[in-house]
């Protein structure tokens, strides 16, 4: 990266502040987001650390290169869930996560995400678990009592800088597990014994398998290294995945960190509450793809995506009907500038990225965007506009033509494809209709204004005149 490239300054968890990047090596950027449990299909909650991250891995490939950014992305195969769930369908345990994990890479290839450099599964890193347990053993930080093996929480002073939880709170946010085995209340499974019907591997403390928290720190040391740069993922996660994760891989390496950014996205509620079956307003990416069971329609994961990153990625997230509706606004009126416009290939400017860079800023990129937006569609995007009121002041074609480029590589450089169809997206005799509807409108001559939107809706497309003195349109197929 050149000395007057952007400088990427991301939040931190773990010292609670913003700082500027610095990767261990810039020629191998190296970041770790906990991926699926793939018993189920992934909920709306699951989307939005898959699509925050995957935004981080482009901006990295940005700044340092393609070639020199790996992205590890897990998938857990090997859970009590998944044993559950597939006694309760009756079928083979590979046979349900095989099948979840192919649903849930269609799902997020929708979503406009890139795939991760490696995707390791848990199952076939065991060997790695082994090791890192036996390692632990031996530096005196875990033990192994009745057929299990145990992390030794006091052992490890600084356990819960990550989280900063008093211990109460840490006993009741890990659901601690009373045994007759444990030293402590706050020691938790790093190996079990399997019985004959769950899954096992042989160990040299019987037939087991791994706590999930382990599998994490096996995965990540297997394809990053002992420490890394970025280790991702939700809110909900810090506490006691991660804590646990940071326990395991500083105790077995005895260094200082396990990575040197934690970076964390905020939670989703859907319709203002708290997703849960109980409520019915369980909401899975597939669903909101392929069913009209949210809002009565399906929606495009292009539009999930949008409607996902306008919220900063560290604020808590409100998944509404009226949220899509709203991205799905935009988006359409920025193909439809993109198609009105006689686009120049660009590279996203040099301000579009430095936003990102201030920690993920979506808010201020999609404001550039905006502006692009409106000097492709030949008006000076720093001239207000009344309702009714005049244009604002012409730009040239040429500055028309870079700036709907512009927009183009913006929208490209977030994983949305502006140049793409869609069922929204208008002919050029409509958009001509919108442009001289709304020429109308500014010199006041409402009965042209009304004759016109006569005409468009009988064409199916419904306009909406808003407070601002924008227009937007629904097309009805």
């Amino acid at each position: 990266m050149s000395s007057d490239a952007p400088v990427l300054k991301l939040y931190n968890t773990l010292t609670r502040a913003k700082e500027e990047f610095r990767p261990l090596d810039p020629a191998n950027v190296r970041m770790y987001v906990c991926g699926p449990t793939v018993y189920d299909y992934a909920h709306i909650g699951n989307a939005r650390p898959i699509i925050v991250f995957d935004v981080l891995f482009r901006l990295l490939r940005h700044l340092y290169g393609a070639d020199h950014v790996t992205y590890v992305r897990n998938i857990t195969d090997v859970d009590d869930k998944i044993n559950a769930r597939a006694a309760e369908r009756g079928i083979a345990i590979r046979e349900l996560t095989e099948g979840t994990n192919k649903i849930f890479q269609e799902d997020v290839k929708a979503l406009g995400c890139l795939e991760p450099s490696v995707q390791p599964r848990a199952t076939e890193h065991i060997a790695e678990m082994i090791a890192l347990i036996e390692k632990m053993i031996a530096a005196g930080h875990a033990y192994a009592a009745d057929g299990h093996v145990l992390f030794d929480v006091p052992s490890m002073p600084e356990y819960g800088r990550l989280s900063r939880r008093p211990l109460d709170e840490m006993i009741a946010g890990a659901r601690v597990d009373v045994a007759p085995y444990k030293r402590g209340d706050m020691d938790f499974v790093l190996w079990k014994p399997s019985k004959e019907s769950e899954p096992g591997w042989e160990s040299p403390w019987g037939r087991g398998r791994p706590g999930w928290h382990l599998e994490c720190s096996a995965m990540s040391w297997k394809h990053l290294g002992e420490v890394f740069d970025i280790h991702g993922g939700g809110i909900d996660l810090v506490f006691p995945h991660h804590e646990n994760e940071i326990a395991q891989t500083r105790c077995a390496f005895g260094h200082e960190t396990m990575a040197n950014y934690w970076m964390h996205n905020g939670f989703l509620q859907v319709e203002g509450e708290k997703m849960s079956k109980s409520l019915g307003n369980f909401v899975t990416i597939n669903e909101l793809l392929h069913t009209e069971n949210f809002g009565g329609r399906k929606w495009p994961g292009e539009v999930l995506r949008l409607a996902m990153l306008r919220t900063h990625y560290r604020q808590p997230i409100d998944f509404t009907v009226k949220a899509l509706e709203e991205a799905e606004a935009t988006l359409n009126r920025w193909r439809n500038t993109v198609r009105r416009a006689d686009y120049v290939e660009q590279r996203a400017p040099v301000e579009f990225v430095n936003a990102l860079c201030e920690d993920l800023n979506a808010h201020l990129a999609f404001s550039l965007m905006s502006s692009y937006a409106a000097r492709a569609n030949r008006v000076s995007p720093l001239v207000g506009v009344e309702p009714g009121g005049p244009y604002p002041s012409p730009v040239s074609d040429e500055e028309a033509s870079n700036a709907a480029g512009e927009l183009v590589a913006c929208g490209k450089f977030l994983g949305i494809d502006l140049v793409a169809r869609s069922d929204q997206q208008l002919s050029i005799v409509q958009l001509q209709l919108i442009d001289a509807r709304l020429a109308a409108r500014a010199a006041k001559n409402w009965a042209e204004s009304d004759r016109i939107r006569d005409e468009l809706a009988a064409m199916g497309v419904a306009l909406k005149d808003n407070k601002d003195g924008t227009t937007t349109w629904e097309v009805k197929r």
